[in-house]
């Protein structure tokens, strides 16, 4: 039976999220959040022409003066008045322009005489930022959108106080193993330190979930049997490794017991063949491989997709961009390879130099990393300067 394609896999791995569940959320508390209804501004902003520099607001025909200086606009203190016929104001950035004014002049390009004003400098830009320059009443952020720092800013900005999001998935993290104990512990004969499920867990929130870590399983039905009971309620359970008889095959008998759905057990990739996905009860599962950079490049390109899509987002996939490549590769095997690479920049533009070393065990190699370098499975030998693809990675 041949294996399923990366694309084949995501494709049924995205197919199972479920609907989003919107709440409402105040807007400090929006920060990578996905909107699910569009964020609709009350206000127009700039509400008034507004200065753009300090200077004096006057009209065009009068210049270069000498003008009378009749006043003086702030922010938050503005002039009522209209400027007449040889008339200056004397206004500062971000205070409403009067009537009457077409345009500010810098004040470095005055020279200012008593209660009269003359323009010195070459006038250009008028320095007004007309009504409604950045956004208008009715303008809305859109939906699906994930909301980043500044989103926040521009939507206090339009006055909108409260936003309607998806609801973080809740991600059940289990590390399973014999081998493993917890990072300050002392590792018996034949143990590691479990890091796995830290940086997966890690990714999840990355991408919006709220992940818990559950407790170390052993590799016994019993034990994980406890974990997966410990999970109940998660909308995501994400497994790794924690089968010593073979890749997923404890795992999967103790999930098919409990009633799992299973939608594929493998597919053609490098690193991360022996990759899981399915239904248990309500929840999602996926089943990552328990080698270290198996298990983070598998949770880049299914988990976080799978997350971000459970939230709504229509393009869930990994970012995938075009760069050169910075060292001659060989051929490529039967299987879809995700070589560990670093980034450049020279005259060509981004210059992605894959690791002679793609040894998967190796975690320092992986934390080093900027990109992965996407190869079909099949790709015939490349020279540097050839145009590839490369995933970019979180640093």
């Amino acid at each position: 039976m041949s294996l399923l394609s990366v694309d084949q896999a995501l494709e049924m791995v995205l197919g199972l999220a479920r609907p989003p569940c919107p709440e409402d959320v105040d807007i400090q508390d929006a920060l990578g959040r996905v909107l699910m209804r569009d964020a609709v501004s009350t206000i127009t902003q700039p509400p008034f022409d507004a200065a753009a520099m300090d200077g004096y607001a006057l009209r065009s025909a009068d210049l270069p003066g000498p003008l009378r200086v009749v006043g003086e606009s702030a922010a938050g203190r503005p002039w009522p008045g209209t400027l007449g016929l040889g008339e200056a104001l004397r206004i500062f950035t971000g205070a409403p322009v009067p009537a009457g004014a077409d345009r500010v002049v810098m004040q470095e390009d005055t020279a200012r005489d008593g209660d009269g004003v003359t323009v010195t400098g070459k006038v250009g830009r008028t320095h007004i930022r007309p009504r409604g320059n950045d956004f208008a009443e009715g303008e809305a952020v859109p939906a699906g959108r994930r909301l980043s720092a500044v989103d926040l800013a521009l939507l206090a900005a339009m006055n909108v106080p409260r936003v309607t999001v998806a609801r973080a998935p809740r991600v059940a993290v289990l590390a399973g193993g014999d081998e493993l104990v917890r990072p300050g512990e002392v590792p018996g004969p034949g143990q590691i330190i479990s890091s796995n499920d830290i940086a997966v867990a890690a990714l999840a929130r990355a991408a919006g979930a709220e992940a818990r870590i559950l407790s170390l399983a052993r590799d016994s039905e019993e034990s994980l049997r406890a974990a997966f009971e410990d999970a109940r309620g998660a909308d995501l359970v994400v497994t790794i490794g924690g089968a010593s008889v073979g890749d997923h095959d404890l795992i999967g008998r103790v999930a098919a017991g409990l009633g799992m759905d299973r939608a594929f057990h493998r597919i053609a990739m490098r690193p991360g063949k022996p990759l899981m996905a399915g239904r248990l009860g309500d929840s999602a599962m996926l089943g990552l491989p328990g080698n270290p950079v198996s298990a983070i490049v598998t949770a880049v390109l299914f988990m976080q997709p799978l997350i971000r899509r459970m939230q709504g987002q229509a393009e869930a996939a990994a970012l995938l961009r075009h760069g050169i490549l910075g060292r001659s590769l060989p051929p490529e095997g039967d299987r879809q390879h995700y070589l560990r690479a670093q980034l450049g920049e020279d005259e060509r533009g981004t210059v992605v130099e894959p690791f002679q070393d793609q040894d998967s065990a190796r975690l320092k190699l992986m934390a080093e990393a900027d990109a992965l370098l996407v190869r079909p499975a099949g790709d015939p030998a490349r020279e540097i300067g050839s145009r590839v693809c490369y995933i970019p990675l979180s640093r």
